[in-house]
């Protein structure tokens, strides 16, 4: 077993922490186009190669930062009743999703991701979430879908429209998909 499984706080993290940062302010000040490796290695206090062998090349190193920042930092908010937690989901899902910092993360994460893992990460991401939605929602004693019928009745469609086709894409049409998926005609 290596030394940074081990010690997941000691070098290994703040290695992380510090070319993650590194990158997250240079894109601000420079853009991330003028991004690369030795300019980031720099700003972070690491060698080049520190950043090569961990992540390989810029883009699997962007698709990384990208990956975190998708990640949630809040659980979902708790409205009382299902329809209002996964319609006010949806709606925050779809608001940072589309947003144009949204779409440049989700273009980074899957664009350094010749594996899948990073898109399996952010699909498990949101399927946490909503976990936490429905869990909660039956605990009330809520009739509830499951997580996988959720993620391919709402989420599905919404990233479909974010990448593909975000002309009009708004927070009734996520409202529409969460009382498709729950069997309403309406809120």
């Amino acid at each position: 077993m290596s030394r940074q499984m081990v010690r997941p706080g000691g070098r290994s993290a703040r290695v992380q922490a510090a070319v993650h940062t590194a990158v997250r302010e240079l894109a601000s000040e420079v853009g991330r186009d003028a991004l690369t490796v030795p300019l980031v290695a720099r700003r972070a206090g690491v060698t080049p190669s520190t950043i090569y062998r961990r992540w390989g090349d810029l883009q699997e190193l962007l698709s990384d930062v990208a990956v975190e920042r998708l990640r949630p930092d809040t659980a979902p908010g708790d409205h009382g009743a299902l329809y209002a937690d996964l319609a006010a989901w949806a709606e925050q899902f779809l608001d940072e999703m589309a947003s144009p910092t949204g779409r440049s993360y989700i273009r980074d994460a899957l664009l350094g991701d010749p594996d899948g893992s990073n898109a399996g990460r952010c699909s498990a991401y949101a399927a946490e979430q909503l976990g936490i939605v429905l869990s909660r929602a039956a605990g009330r004693g809520d009739d509830t879908p499951d997580v996988e019928t959720v993620m391919d009745r709402v989420v599905a469609p919404l990233m479909y429209r974010i990448l593909f086709r975000p002309d009009g894409l708004d927070a009734p049409y996520a409202h529409r998909l969460v009382a498709d998926v729950l069997g309403r005609t309406g809120p």
